[in-house]
């Protein structure tokens, strides 16, 4: 897994989003998920080809 997608900068400005953030993390904790199965195929796209890769989405749109 990246740790770029978990490593996120959090600016909490009142304690109800203190609140709301602690109590999700305190349910992902407990939360051990079902599996999942695609319906779909799955590619991983390497860092260094993700710009021709979104480039190549946008054409299509």
């Amino acid at each position: 897994m990246a740790t770029k997608s978990f490593l996120k900068n959090i600016n909490i400005k009142t304690a109800k989003q203190a609140h709301n953030l602690i109590d999700a993390l305190e349910k992902a904790e407990h939360h051990h998920g079902e599996e999942i199965v695609m319906s779909r195929a799955v590619n991983e796209v390497p860092r260094d080809q993700m710009k021709n890769f979104v480039k190549n989405i946008r054409g299509l749109a």
